[in-house]
């Protein structure tokens, strides 16, 4: 039974965060848009461990550019928001010594530095350096948001022992 947990709780966590990326899309400069997508890729690292958290963030967040009229960054944000959950997963597992907030800190932060330089790398590809340049500061802001928004959702979840059990793989 908790081998088919596994992906079905992945599978949540995915359907979570493409709802969470497009519920509340507010418009940054540039091209991208804050949402509460980043809490939730975040989240999904730190609950679902880096291999399950990276399909999670990867497929849930590409899903909410593909129906957000976003296509054209669904293959980079695959492996930018994967990458996130990854990094999250790695690190929150690997540092035992500390409690979990000291762990997901700096986790998050290396997560959201990951979200803007990964978009910025790809949008001197698609576009130009003026353009790549002016969405840094919108998805900084998207970044700051998503570390803090993250920080009180995993503490209130991670608190309720009921809670954590279901989510928890």
């Amino acid at each position: 039974m908790n081998n088919l947990m596994k992906p079905v709780k992945t599978a949540a966590f995915a359907a979570i965060i493409c709802v969470c990326t497009m519920l509340i899309a507010i418009p940054l400069p540039g091209n991208g848009y804050a949402n509460l997508g980043d809490t939730m890729v975040i989240a999904a690292g730190f609950f679902l461990g880096p291999v399950y958290g990276f399909f999670a963030a990867a497929i849930g967040s590409a899903f909410a550019d593909i129906f957000s009229s976003f296509a054209l960054y669904a293959p980079a944000t695959f492996v930018i928001k994967g990458l996130m959950a990854l990094v999250v997963g790695v690190i929150c597992k690997s540092i035992n010594k500390h409690g979990f907030t000291a762990r997901l800190i700096p986790a998050s932060f290396l997560a959201e530095l990951i979200m803007v330089m990964g978009y910025f790398i790809f949008e001197l590809f698609i576009y130009d350096f003026g353009v790549a340049a002016v969405d840094v500061a919108g998805n900084a802001v998207q970044g700051v948001c998503g570390v803090a928004f993250s920080m009180l959702l995993v503490n209130v979840l991670n608190a309720n022992k009921y809670v954590r059990k279901l989510i928890k793989i």
